[in-house]
């Protein structure tokens, strides 16, 4: 069967109290509606249908600038509740599809897996319509679902119009639908206004069963996937359940996390197995974890790659390589372009930038290293500066295999230091050193070697 979907975007989202359309609120660095999106994009056989409104311009761009497969919009305006929303989609849906999948972009947590499981029951049962609910004891908004005696479904109740008896039921809507395309085209005409003025998507299911119709329920598995987001504190839950549900993922694949509570594992992230994540430890972008490394305590790694058997602590990086054996931290902090090779060492308090620390060299602490290329076995003392901006333009520092740059010293780019060279303490360095050369001073000057 040919199955089309569409979701609801439209709404104000006053609750959140924001000038930005709730759905474009981020969780992970994703915006509510992508989240949303992910779970029907691989189902649907046409594009799937976004029905604006509120912020519908903005909407639109995320929309088009995040999803991985073509979307096409509606426009509802003004709201008039759910239902009105599915009718604004009419014109682009009608006679496109047997099957419709009806889902919300506040709705991050639904699953690919559960949206293919209500189109499964809704196959086997015969059913003109399947809703999704859960079983909880927090209200949070949702309709009750009522059931006649023999189990079936017969109503949605939406919370303000529940008596007190049916305030109490626990199995709540959690508005993911799949619908009989060409009974629900039909039967949108028949909606009521509510005494708001407004059409309600959940009166349908009363009306099918009112047609001797059948409406079957999928009770989720996983209970989070039915969160909802009104506020700002729903949106921290549903985060908070984001970040869990991923980090079991990863727990379960052979990660450990110390404190999985406190730390946060992006969507793009890779980590390979035997990784350890160290309390307060955030990973997002394309950042990827090689064997047995280390992370955190108390790091950010973005867009980063990391090697394997490193130990990185109390430390961000941004942009940055980091191959094998590498030690870095506490407080160090790598900028966009910075490459650390094979054992590699970076202490507290050093910055890199846009350069090539070559294998084994050593940063100790207190150095900013910005535009080099060092070479390998290199020792920067406590203190050393790159002074590779004049205040136009950004110059290149080139160090040589072994040399050993002492501390405090200033290299005035552009600099070439050549093998095995050496700085003295205090040194500034705003001429070329030969290799196996030793400068000291101010300005530096070669300086035989006693040794």
């Amino acid at each position: 069967m040919t199955i089309a979907s569409i979701m609801l975007a439209a709404g104000h989202g006053t609750r959140m109290k924001s000038a930005l359309p709730k759905v474009l609120h981020p969780i992970l660095g994703k915006s509510l509606v992508l989240h949303a999106l992910s779970a029907v994009e691989n189902v649907v056989d046409i594009p799937p249908v976004v029905v604006v409104g509120h912020g519908a311009e903005d909407v639109q761009t995320a929309i088009q600038a995040g999803a991985k497969h073509e979307v096409h919009f509606a426009v509802q305006e003004p709201q008039l509740g759910t239902g009105h929303a599915v009718m604004c989609a009419r014109e682009l849906l009608q006679g496109k599809s047997e099957q419709l999948i009806i889902t919300f972009a506040d709705m991050p947590l639904l699953t690919q897996a559960s949206i293919e499981r209500i189109i499964q029951l809704r196959q086997e049962s015969q059913s003109v319509m399947v809703i999704t609910t859960v079983m909880s004891e927090e209200p949070r908004g949702f309709g009750r679902v009522i059931r006649a005696e023999d189990g079936s479904v017969i109503a949605i109740v939406e919370e303000v119009d529940c008596t007190p008896e049916q305030l109490l039921v626990r199995e709540k809507n959690t508005s993911a639908y799949c619908v009989d395309a060409n009974w629900l085209w039909k039967s949108l005409d028949g909606l009521k206004p509510s005494s708001k003025g407004e059409y309600y998507i959940t009166d349908l299911v009363a009306m099918a069963v009112a047609e001797g119709k059948r409406v079957s329920a999928h009770i989720l598995e996983d209970p989070v996937e039915g969160l909802g987001i009104n506020d700002r504190v729903d949106l921290a839950d549903t985060e908070r359940a984001l970040r869990m549900r991923i980090n079991r993922d990863w727990m379960r694949q052979g990660v450990t996390f110390i404190d999985p509570w406190s730390t946060t594992v992006g969507l793009d992230v890779s980590l390979a197995q035997d990784v350890v994540l160290q309390p307060n430890t955030m990973l997002y972008g394309n950042t990827s974890i090689g064997k047995n490394s280390v992370i955190g305590p108390n790091t950010t790694l973005i867009d980063t790659q990391v090697g394997e058997n490193c130990h990185i602590q109390y430390s961000v990086a941004e942009s940055a390589q980091i191959a094998n054996h590498v030690t870095m931290g506490p407080f160090a902090r790598l900028r966009k372009g910075a490459v650390l090779k094979d054992y590699v060492h970076i202490g507290n308090f050093g910055e890199v930038k846009d350069s090539v620390l070559g294998e084994g060299t050593k940063m100790g602490h207190f150095s900013y290293i910005g535009n080099a290329d060092i070479g390998k076995d290199v020792n920067i003392g406590a203190g050393t500066i790159t002074c590779n901006y004049d205040g136009k333009e950004k110059h290149h520092t080139q160090i040589g295999d072994n040399a050993f740059i002492g501390s405090d010293t200033m290299l005035v780019a552009p600099l070439k230091i050549g093998k095995n060279a050496t700085t003295a303490a205090g040194a500034v360095v705003n001429r070329d050193v030969p290799e196996n050369t030793l400068v000291i001073g101010v300005p530096a000057k070669p300086k035989e070697r006693k040794d």
